[in-house]
């Protein structure tokens, strides 16, 4: 089948497009005004009171992962590199295990707002609640980058607008999202996203599909008699087995370490809850990564590498081009305000994640002691969004023209570096201290991100240097079992028997915490069947 090189709307005004996005904001802005109206405490803002069913936050947590990379960005590493773009969905599909057996319940069980209370129970508050901060911010910051990119273009195709001035659009609604919403706002806006998205992308994918006799063998065939039979093969995207083993660290861990992830799970009412949302957001995201793959390689065929470069030269078009090829400007324009609903609703996750970092464990923990009234933690975490959404504006102008899926990997190394490996020692080992966990946090942050600033993706495809003084693209093999020896060895040369004394508390509340969280019974007939031996210290 010959690609289809005819001249795309894309870049001009789309009436529908324009129409769509205007419905979907006038919607999501009604629901922002009926949750205002219901988020009166921190708790309501930060974590939605805790009143999220499993079913909801499976939705919202998918919403919250099928982000602009993965639709958009996916799609475009597929239609321009062939079988190697799927190693970023499998990558970031397969973390949801660890975050199923190692993550939910202990998190749901042992924390209030944000990854950092598990992280501090049982050790110093301010040292590693700063040093989370730290880890929390530099994710939120990549992950911005990569979600206001993909908006940037994706309104200055559809509207016609400058690509600043797209940038700034998306920011301001997001902030009108979180400032007065939070997490309810946030999570409904997930949910709509989710189920509009797996509606538009499976209805692409069929009428894909619907050129090759519903055979998808057949689509792949024509992929492989127009560009080779290497397309079908792994090795052109990510050619050194280190740079696979890297990134494929970087995806699975990093999943694990996601602020506005872990975040989601102190949603819900109970640790079962908890679980039972990995479930269902598990099973939506496998489904929405193998319909993009279809939506890739249903791209390269009928559109041609050259018209998708040509548009964008990331890719990040190819799925709004592939809506207008099989199904013209209509269906363009629904695509289109589906992928910008995505990108809107994972900036919210994203900064009210950051804004919980900066006003739950800074503020309130660090700075006042715990001791910050209600409305004043409020006041601040609304001040800490709008701050947020402000460089969410500024980096997506910086790093305007870059691809959004490998963008979201270096975030996801960044996560698996500084936050995973403090997450899990705290959680799994007695000897874990606050020293330990503090320079594990502290050396996967600062190592990534130098790392990632030395290596080719920044020298020589950022900078235009010849070579780069980091070999790899991602970091993530390196900068991973750096923090974990980091951690372990800090550890062992500064022993603290306080935290040492306190895990066998930590688990014991990893376990029974689902009990903890249910009501208690009418009638009680001991006193000692109380689930923790002191309270919580956040």
């Amino acid at each position: 089948m010959n690609p289809q090189q005819a001249a795309t709307s894309i870049g001009e005004p789309n009436t529908i497009a324009i129409v769509f996005f205007l419905v979907f904001v006038g919607f999501t802005l009604a629901i922002t005004y009926w949750a205002a109206r219901k988020t009166k405490t921190t708790s309501e803002f930060f974590t939605a009171g805790g009143g999220v069913s499993a079913v909801q936050n499976g939705f919202a947590l998918a919403g919250d992962f099928m982000s602009a990379a993965s639709f958009l960005g996916i799609a475009g590493l597929v239609a321009l590199s062939g079988f190697d773009g799927l190693i970023y969905s499998v990558g970031w599909l397969v973390g949801w295990p660890v975050v199923t057996f190692l993550i939910a319940e202990p998190l749901r069980n042992l924390g209030k707002y944000t990854f950092a209370d598990v992280v501090a129970y049982r050790l110093k508050q301010t040292p590693v609640r700063i040093s989370a901060a730290v880890g929390t911010l530099a994710v939120v910051s990549f992950y911005l980058i990569a979600q206001m990119v993909g908006a940037g273009n994706l309104i200055h195709m559809m509207f016609g607008l400058s690509y600043e001035a797209a940038v700034v659009i998306v920011g301001v609604v997001m902030i009108l999202y979180v400032l007065f919403g939070g997490m309810i706002a946030t999570t409904w806006v997930q949910i709509v996203k989710a189920v509009l998205l797996l509606a538009g992308a499976t209805v692409l994918a069929l009428m894909v599909l619907v050129k090759f006799s519903f055979n998808p063998l057949a689509l792949f065939q024509a992929a492989a008699d127009q560009y080779g039979p290497e397309v079908l093969a792994p090795g052109k995207l990510v050619s050194s087995p280190l740079e696979a083993v890297s990134l494929g660290l970087a995806l699975m861990f990093g999943t694990a370490g996601l602020p506005h992830i872990l975040m989601r799970f102190y949603t819900v009412p109970n640790a079962k809850a908890a679980r039972g949302s990995v479930f269902y957001a598990t099973g939506l995201i496998g489904y929405f990564y193998l319909v993009t793959f279809i939506l890739g390689f249903g791209a390269s065929v009928l559109l041609g590498r050259d018209a998708i470069k040509l548009v964008d030269k990331g890719g990040n078009m190819a799925a709004p081009m592939l809506a207008e090829a099989v199904g013209g400007k209509p269906f363009l324009g629904f695509i289109s305000a589906v992928a910008f609903a995505t990108i809107l609703a994972v900036v919210a996750g994203l900064t009210l994640s950051g804004a919980a970092a900066l006003s739950h464990d800074l503020w309130t923990s660090v700075v006042r002691k715990g001791k910050a009234p209600e409305h004043e933690q409020l006041r601040v975490a609304r001040l800490a969004s709008l701050g947020l959404g402000i460089l969410a504006i500024f980096l997506g102008i910086v790093f305007k023209g870059q691809n959004v899926a490998f963008m979201v990997g270096l975030a996801f190394a960044i996560a698996a570096s500084a936050n995973f490996p403090a997450l899990l020692l705290s959680m799994a080992w007695k000897g874990f201290t606050t020293r330990g966990a503090v320079a594990s946090m502290i050396t996967g942050s600062v190592s990534a991100v130098l790392f990632i600033f030395l290596s080719p993706t920044v020298q020589v495809d950022l900078l235009g240097h010849t070579e780069a003084l980091f070999p790899l693209k991602n970091p993530g093999l390196v900068t991973m079992p750096l923090a974990f020896l980091v951690g372990w060895v800090v550890s062992l040369l500064s022993p603290e028997p306080t935290a040492a004394g306190r895990f066998d508390e930590v688990r014991h509340r990893m376990h029974v915490g689902a009990e903890a969280d249910a009501p208690a019974p009418a009638v009680t007939p001991v006193p000692v069947s109380v689930p923790t031996s002191s309270p919580q210290t956040t």
